[in-house]
């Protein structure tokens, strides 16, 4: 017991020894000037932006997988904004809803960017040749329900003419070895 206190007694000693830290109140004053600006001009602007940034998510969403509706989706996310954001958490559920109903009406529940964006892959050699084929059938059963846009049309011509000059797949060893 009477080590605690020693012990104590030799801590208390040495801080006086260490001299505490005291600012001016000019210097108190400055740093709080500082933050105050900071707090005033900085803080809500971050905020907003982190607000927009999250607003925009379910636009971005559709956007990525190419979602036929994504114009209606950008629409709604808009609105969702005058209004208070009540309106995002439906725009975030249509995001990842599949179009049943749009698909039996146009044939399809790709938007038609993702058809421009199969032709400017195939022209670079990264699309594979089974999916060509797949987003030809595609396009062929667009095609069967309404009358392909223009830029529809010719990238169905694109794709095809690519086809045609595509090698054929290459076969594993295991199928090779079989036939």
């Amino acid at each position: 017991m009477k080590a605690n206190h020693t012990l104590l007694g030799v801590l208390l000693s040495f801080i006086p020894s260490f001299g505490f830290a005291h600012a001016s109140s000019e210097t108190v004053d400055k740093i709080a000037d500082w933050l105050a600006i900071f707090v005033i001009c900085f803080a809500p602007v971050a905020c907003i932006t982190i607000l927009l940034l999250i607003h925009v998510l379910p636009e971005k969403i559709a956007e990525r997988r190419h979602h036929p509706q994504k114009e209606a989706i950008q629409m709604l996310c808009f609105l969702s904004l005058v209004f208070g954001g009540l309106l995002w958490p439906i725009a975030w559920l249509w995001t990842y809803f599949k179009p049943l109903g749009y698909r039996m009406a146009y044939g399809t529940d790709k938007h038609d960017d993702f058809f421009l964006e199969a032709v400017r892959r195939a022209r670079l050699g990264t699309l594979p040749s089974d999916e060509l084929g797949y987003i030809l059938g595609e396009l062929d059963s667009i095609a069967a329900r309404r009358i392909l846009p223009p830029e529809l049309r010719r990238a169905r011509d694109a794709l095809e003419a690519l086809q045609s000059n595509a090698p054929p797949p290459a076969h594993n060893s295991k199928e090779a070895g079989e036939a």
